[in-house]
């Protein structure tokens, strides 16, 4: 046996080897799959930023290269009008005063003309006009010896029987600064033989900026070079520091040929191009952002997908430890769910509980009926009392058990609701314990009462002092009526004696009424209550009151609304309060520094909202009050700050109060005194 345990753990361990080395190779292949995926992301996207940056700079070096061819075509035809002007000049054979104003004129007017001659065939300079616009650029004496360039020039203007162009050179000036300037030579015709030439002078610098400088140098730098990359002349500025794109063209004109360079405003990107590879560097950074969301939104579910499966098997082990019974049902009222606490209730295996509608198998046969209806009015909608309900199962092998049932309706993620989820409680156990606590409180209350029987004889004598105390006041006036002493007083009335002895009769029968109300009290039994009015209670205990005062020269004032509605209550035992409370607030006046004696009996309505529908009883007194130690113990039994007294007046008066629904309470009076005062429900609020 042993060798087969050991056997045993021995395959258990292997296959949980072998299934943590599969788990592991699969997150080594996801992992490897995400680092693959976002290098494929980021080279397409590095590929599509520089591919972007290309096609940008091509499309601004093709735009570039346009405008440097459209500027030399621009040059040419100016220089080809330029000299269509001068022909036209040679054609009208005007004077040479004429002669030097039209070409005035075309100097003031050409910003880039510096000079005009006319020479003869030897070279010599028959007339010279200089630009009025710019100091002169030869004097008489640096034109002695001919520069090469103008020669040559003139030589093969008149080789070409047309104009022809000589090579720059570079003319210093008088304040350390110079020229680099161009000459065209056109010969003139006369009769179809060359008589002269016509020499014209260009400022390659003015070229630049008056006849290109609006067009093209306002966004780009503007040049001629040498083949070398030697500036000749310059039209804008541009930032030394950043590459620029560049666009050369050459000029062919006859005689010589210049190089026009062009250089654009533009930098070339060096990391980021501008508009259309900024817009795909965007989108890949979207791209990107978006990637990685994905990638941490993949790991939000695996650890959500983790999370819920936690939650399930703690919501599961949570579910089998519970003691209460639940079960699920949808809106046709079948079972969806149950869980094994109700399962282990009613005594029934889940199988043969889900799916199952009414009547279900635990339900008594005799109450089919009645709770098929109920399950009727739950699946209409109707929502179950909050506090629940008690039911009756019954098990599978018959026995029969209480239930507390808790419904509410079962919500989705949606909101919807999709059926009923129960909440059952066996109560069996509850009702036991309850049984037993009831008879236990029987028995403690028949143990009090059998204590109480000895403060029974305290309480009568309490309660029947005033009665009887009444009756022997009346029947002591009747027998001194009777004797008549010779005093001379008149024989007394029948109606005197009459009214004495029914007095003394409803004291005898108010004492009888004491006995038996005393009596039900100490036995706990239900009173005999009887619909009063207020003002009859009152009528009934004032001539007590009035004696009582009689003696203590106490005055009685009464205050009652009479729109009071009757109330419901022992009437002897509720005299007896009033008439123990005005006793007592009688007796609290009896002192010598009291010097206003008058009580006040009120009866109001309650004015507190808990006490709508019920009538206030109030005793005011104008007595010294109740100190504070006084008041912890004013209804502790048996407690007396009478020399004569029993201390259970207030005690008893408590306790009628309170077997009628009310409440007994006492509060300092302004400016003195005590108000106590007791509240007994109406007719209409019971």
């Amino acid at each position: 046996m042993a060798q087969e345990a050991s056997s045993s753990l021995q395959n258990t361990h292997i296959l949980w080897q072998f299934f943590k080395q599969i788990t592991r190779s699969f997150t080594d292949r996801r992992f490897s799959l995400w680092i693959a995926l976002v290098l494929l992301v980021v080279a397409l996207l590095v590929t599509l930023v520089w591919l972007a940056g290309r096609y940008e700079a091509s499309q601004y070096q093709d735009e570039l290269d346009r405008d440097t061819a459209d500027a030399a075509i621009d040059i040419r035809n100016g220089f080809d009008q330029n000299v269509l002007i001068l022909q036209n000049l040679q054609n009208k054979a005007l004077s040479q005063k004429l002669w030097q104003a039209e070409i005035s004129d075309l100097l003031s007017q050409n910003r880039d003309w510096l000079r005009v001659e006319k020479r003869d065939l030897q070279g010599i300079t028959l007339d010279a006009v200089s630009s009025p616009l710019k100091p002169a650029l030869f004097t008489d004496k640096s034109r002695i010896g001919e520069h090469v360039e103008t020669m040559q020039a003139c030589l093969r203007a008149r080789r070409l029987n047309g104009p022809a162009y000589s090579r720059s050179y570079f003319v210093p000036q008088s304040n350390g600064l110079g020229l680099e300037v161009m000459e065209v030579c056109l010969p003139m015709i006369e009769r179809g033989n060359t008589a002269g030439f016509t020499l014209l002078t260009y400022s390659l610098q003015e070229v630049l900026s008056a006849r290109l400088g609006e067009t093209y140098g306002q966004r780009n730098q503007i040049s001629f070079v040498e083949p070398d990359g030697t500036r000749l002349a310059v039209h804008g500025n541009l930032p030394r520091a950043k590459r620029l794109f560049t666009a050369k063209q050459l000029l062919d004109l006859p005689g010589t040929t210049l190089m026009l360079r062009m250089d654009g405003r533009r930098a070339v990107p060096v990391l980021l191009p501008n508009i259309l590879p900024a817009l795909v560097t965007a989108m890949s950074f979207a791209l990107v952002s978006v990637l990685v969301l994905l990638v941490k939104d993949s790991r939000l579910r695996l650890q959500a997908e983790r999370d819920l499966a936690d939650a399930l098997a703690f919501r599961k082990a949570m579910e089998d430890s519970l003691v209460t019974g639940l079960r699920a049902r949808d809106l046709q009222g079948r079972i969806t769910y149950v869980n094994p606490a109700f399962c282990q209730m009613v005594g029934f295996e889940p199988e043969s509980l889900l799916g199952k509608s009414a009547p279900m198998p635990y339900w008594p046969p005799e109450m089919v009926g009645e709770y098929q209806q109920r399950q009727a009015v739950r699946l209409a909608g109707n929502a179950p009392p909050r506090e629940g309900f008690e039911s009756v199962f019954v098990r599978q092998d018959g026995t029969r058990f209480p239930v507390l049932i808790f419904e509410a309706p079962l919500i989705n993620v949606l909101g919807q609701q999709t059926g009923w989820m129960s909440a059952f409680l066996d109560i069996s156990e509850q009702r036991r314990i309850e049984e037993l606590s009831r008879s236990s409180q029987e028995r403690l209350q028949a143990t009090a009462r059998l204590a109480t029987v000895g403060e029974m004889a305290s309480l009568l004598s309490h309660e029947l002092n005033q009665p009887l105390s009444a009756i022997s006041s009346y029947a002591t006036g009747s027998l001194n009526l009777l004797r008549h002493p010779d005093d001379g007083r008149a024989s007394p009335q029948l109606s005197d004696l009459q009214m004495a002895f029914e007095r003394i009769s409803e004291q005898a029968s108010r004492a009888g009424k004491v006995i038996n109300s005393v009596h039900d009290f100490v036995r706990r039994r239900d009173q005999d209550k009887e619909v009063v009015k207020p003002q009859s209670i009152i009528d009934a205990v004032m001539p007590l009151v009035q004696l009582q005062a009689h003696k203590l020269q106490v005055r009685i004032q009464t205050e009652m609304d009479p729109r009071l509605l009757p109330v419901l209550c022992d009437r002897t035992m509720v005299e007896q309060v009033l008439l123990n409370l005005a006793r007592n607030g009688m007796q609290a006046m009896d002192h010598p520094t009291c010097h206003q004696r008058t009580l006040t009996l009120r009866i109001k309505r309650a004015a507190s909202s808990q006490s709508q529908g019920w009538v206030e009883f109030s005793v005011l007194d104008l007595g010294l009050g109740i100190s504070d130690e006084v008041a912890q113990n004013l209804f502790t039994p048996f407690f007396t700050t009478k020399a004569e007294g029993m201390g259970l007046g207030l005690s008893l008066c408590r306790t009628v109060v309170e077997q009628h629904g009310g409440h007994l309470e006492f509060e300092a009076n302004e400016p003195c005194g005590t108000l106590f005062r007791f509240t007994l429900p109406t007719a209409a609020e019971i």
